[in-house]
């Protein structure tokens, strides 16, 4: 079930902006939400650890279960856990069409994805989670991109070096894998597979 309350809550309660908004209502109120947000006491390391977990999945707005999945499945492959983890959270549709530029946010991503505007190699794509792999491309139908161009209104994004993105023929390139170093160094992974290992 997809949450529908309010998204800044979610960034006051992990203590970071989640939601993908310019105007984030943490910069104004950053303590925790609810009554004795201001006066809650050091955080076990458990709720660290929880606290991690969550503001990653809300970061790339996923569902716990599609989460557990996503990171049973970086622990089974080669590599840094944590780091494939967040690769392959990078690579899907809807964070990629946030990353290149093209939407003001993911939430904006997923639903022009599920509204049928989005290609992928010219074809139509309508699943947000769809994984992305180097030299595949994300352009705009035709129909849709005057729609597209209007809520680009006043964006102003920092496209990242993995992804090349054409704004005027509103096209993005995914160029390679990001490297660790390429991805938000906010994260703690580490927290998270301490979490899930506990």
């Amino acid at each position: 079930m997809r949450y529908i309350g309010s998204r800044c809550k979610r960034c006051r309660a992990v203590g970071a902006s989640v939601c993908g908004r310019i105007k984030c209502a943490i910069a104004r109120k950053p303590n925790p939400p609810g009554q004795h947000g201001g006066d809650r006491k050091k955080r076990s390391e458990y709720a660290a650890h929880l606290l991690e977990k969550q503001k990653i999945r809300w970061t790339y707005d996923v569902s716990e279960k599609q989460f557990f999945n996503v990171f049973s499945e970086a622990a089974a492959k080669k590599g840094v856990t944590g780091t494939v983890m967040l690769q392959i959270l990078e690579s899907r549709l809807d964070n990629i069409l946030f990353r290149s530029g093209l939407v003001a946010s993911r939430p904006q991503g997923r639903q022009l994805i599920s509204h049928g505007h989005v290609l992928v190699d010219g074809k139509k794509a309508s699943v947000a989670s769809m994984r992305l792999k180097p030299g595949q491309v994300i352009s705009i139908k035709e129909k849709s991109q005057p729609t597209v161009k209007g809520m680009q209104a006043g964006l102003v994004s920092v496209c990242p070096e993995w992804i090349s993105t054409d704004a005027k023929a509103l096209t993005a390139t995914v160029l390679m894998r990001p490297e660790r170093d390429q991805l938000d160094q906010s994260f703690q992974e580490s927290l998270v597979i301490e979490y899930y290992s506990r």
